[in-house]
C-alpha cells in the first residue's frame, strides 16, 4: 500500500514540472495569476456564496487550462516544425485565440458574479 501511495505521489512530479514550465516561460501566465489572486481577494471581501465561488472557480480554471494547452501546443508545433510554416502559424494562432476566448468568457462571468455585490458594497 505504501508503494502504491508513493507511486501516486511521484506521478504528480511531471505535472508540477509542467506548471513550473508554464510559470517560468509564459508571461501571460503571470497576468492570469494576478487576475486569479485579485478575483479571490475580491470574492473574499464580498463574502460570496458557494454558487458564486463555483462559477468563479470554473471560469478561472477554464483560463488556466486554455493557457496550459496553448503552451503545450506551441511546444509541440515548435518541435515538429522548427521552420516557419503556414499551418504551424495557424495552429499557434488558433490555440492563442482559445486562450483569449476563455479569458473573455471568464471576464464576462466575473462581471456577472462580482459586479452586483461589488456595486452594492460600494454604492449601496
Amino acid at each position: 500500500m505504501i508503494d502504491f501511495l508513493r507511486g501516486r505521489l511521484a506521478s504528480f512530479g511531471p505535472a508540477f514540472s509542467g506548471m513550473a514550465y508554464v510559470l517560468r516561460t509564459q508571461p501571460n501566465a503571470w497576468v492570469h495569476g494576478f487576475v486569479t489572486l485579485a478575483v479571490v481577494v475580491l470574492g473574499l471581501w464580498l463574502r460570496l456564496g458557494l454558487a458564486d465561488w463555483l462559477l468563479l472557480a470554473l471560469a478561472v480554471g477554464l483560463v488556466w487550462v486554455a493557457e496550459f494547452f496553448n503552451t503545450a501546443l506551441e511546444a509541440i508545433v515548435d518541435l515538429a516544425s522548427p521552420q516557419q510554416h503556414p499551418l504551424a502559424k495557424a495552429a499557434k494562432d488558433v490555440s492563442a485565440a482559445a486562450v483569449v476566448l476563455a479569458a473573455l468568457t471568464a471576464s464576462v462571468l466575473g462581471l456577472l458574479v462580482l459586479g452586483p455585490p461589488l456595486w452594492a458594497r460600494l454604492f449601496g
